[in-house]
Parts: structure tokens; C-alpha cells; sequence
């Protein structure tokens, strides 16, 4: 009698980081809410930087000659306002908390686990796609928000060209704020795991604590210049005039910020995520 072996049971090859990536950009668009979270949110922001530039437009007879002749930029700094840049924290913070925290809600993240038990390229392929898709959105928005802003101004001779001083810079941490937000909302999810008090703390974090210190004291001003938006307004304020009695913080020191905010929330989501359970 002539044996013949029987061959192992084929395992399941382990999903391609590829695969991941696409599996994750088609959750993000399946959700309902990122497409007019864009498209309305978008449409806010550059509503209200090209109303800061038609309100200076129209009131540019009555600025003395030595705030027209501001070394600031007015094309600069109307066309990425404070308010402008809060809406688009709020709008990518909260978007990028609903890529997990939404998935934990309906239950679809034991389905992804069930399916590809390596949690940590699972969060890992889903921030490469927040990443890619949120600089997207911010670049988009930015670069309508300098067209219309400086359109505006233009009649007024105070628009800014990329070649002014400080114009790239400008422009790049607006662009990488939009991504920047929603990595900590993300972040943010992965430690709370609740859609509704993830996105009050998201706007809390992101908005409202920066407001609760001062840069009058050394002690406050550190915690100020830690926080993302602080930063970021470092980063578009081009303004050399600024009061002595206040600690203001580096352009370096504030991209590295931006660094330390992108690589901790990525750190925080990848380790809670796999270390919790579902």
C-alpha cells in the first residue's frame, strides 16, 4: 500500500499593508457626514477669511499710512484669520476622531480585528489615510483662502505674492494644521472611545485650552506655546511688533510642536488600540 502525505492546511495569507490602506480610505468615505463636513466646513472657512479681507478692503481709506505700509502682510493675515483657523481645527479635529471612535460605535472595529488581527498595522494604515486626506483638505482650503483673500486686496495694493517674507511658511503650516487636528482627534479617540465626549474634549484640547494661559509668565507661556493652535499662530504671524512683556515663542520651537503633536497621537492611537480591548 503506497502512502501519500497529506499536504498542511493552507493558512490565510496576512493582509498587505496596501490592502490595509485601501480598505481604510474606503471606510473613511463610506462615512456620511466627511463629505459635507468638507464641503460646509471648507466653504465656512474661506467665507470667513475673504470676509476679513473685504472688511479691511472697505476700510482701507481710514488705516493710517503706517499700518497700510505694516510689514505684516495684510494678503497673509486676512487670508488665514484666527477664526478660519479655529473652524478648521473644529472641523478636522472632529472628523478625524469620527475614523475610530465611529468604527467603535457600530461595532465595525471587531469586524476589522476579526479579519486582520494586527491591530497596530490596522491604526497605523488608518493615520496614513487621515494624513493623506485631511492635507488634502487643508491644502485645498488654503489655497482658496489665499486666492479669494488676496483677489479681495489686490484693489487695494495689499496683496501678498509667495515670495513675500514669510509667504511659504504661512501657507505650509495652514495646510499641515488640517491633518495636525485631526491626528489628535484621532488620538483623542483611541483614549476615549465615546463619539460625543470625544468631540467636546477634541474642541476642548484643540480650542479652548490654549486660552487658559497667558504668555505673561514664563510657566504659562510654555504650556501656552506646547499647545497646537498657539502654535500655529506663531507660524502665520509674521507681526515683528510685539509687546516686550510677553514670552513669545520661536519659530522652530513652534514647528517642532507640530512634530511632537503628529508623532504623539499616532503613538497614543497605535498603542491604546492594541493594547485595549475592543
Amino acid at each position: 500500500m503506497t502512502l501519500t502525505a497529506v499536504p498542511a492546511a493552507a493558512t490565510e495569507p496576512s493582509a498587505r499593508f496596501r490592502d490595509l490602506l485601501h480598505s481604510e480610505w474606503i471606510k473613511l468615505w463610506s462615512l456620511r457626514s466627511i463629505r459635507w463636513a468638507f464641503l460646509l466646513g471648507g466653504l465656512a472657512i474661506i467665507g470667513i477669511n475673504a470676509s476679513a479681507a473685504m472688511a479691511d478692503y472697505n476700510n482701507w481709506p481710514h488705516y493710517s499710512p503706517a499700518m497700510q505700509a505694516d510689514p505684516w502682510m495684510w494678503g497673509l493675515r486676512d487670508s488665514f484669520t484666527n477664526e478660519g483657523g479655529m473652524v478648521l481645527m473644529l472641523v478636522a479635529g472632529s472628523m478625524g476622531a469620527i475614523t475610530l471612535v465611529g468604527e467603535y460605535g457600530t461595532g465595525l472595529i471587531r469586524t476589522t480585528f476579526g479579519a486582520v488581527p494586527d491591530r497596530r498595522s490596522v491604526v497605523l494604515a488608518k493615520t496614513a489615510v487621515v494624513t493623506v486626506v485631511f492635507t488634502g483638505f487643508g491644502l485645498a482650503v488654503v489655497i482658496a483662502s489665499y486666492l479669494a483673500g488676496n483677489s479681495i486686496l489686490a484693489g487695494r495694493h495689499a496683496d501678498a505674492s509667495l515670495s513675500s517674507p514669510g509667504a511659504v511658511r504661512v501657507l505650509a503650516a495652514s495646510v499641515l494644521l488640517s491633518p495636525l487636528a485631526a491626528l489628535a482627534g484621532l488620538g483623542l479617540g483611541a483614549i476615549i472611545r465615546h463619539s460625543a465626549t470625544t468631540m467636546v474634549t477634541t474642541a476642548f484640547v484643540l480650542l479652548l485650552l490654549p486660552n487658559l494661559f497667558t504668555e505673561r509668565r514664563w510657566w504659562s507661556a510654555a504650556v501656552n506655546h506646547a499647545m497646537l493652535y498657539s502654535a500655529w499662530r506663531r507660524l502665520v504671524d509674521s507681526n515683528p511688533q510685539y509687546p516686550a512683556v510677553l514670552h513669545r515663542a520661536s519659530v522652530g520651537g513652534s514647528w517642532t510642536v507640530f512634530a511632537v503633536w503628529s508623532l504623539l497621537a499616532v503613538v497614543v492611537a497605535v498603542v491604546l488600540v492594541d493594547r485595549r480591548d475592543v
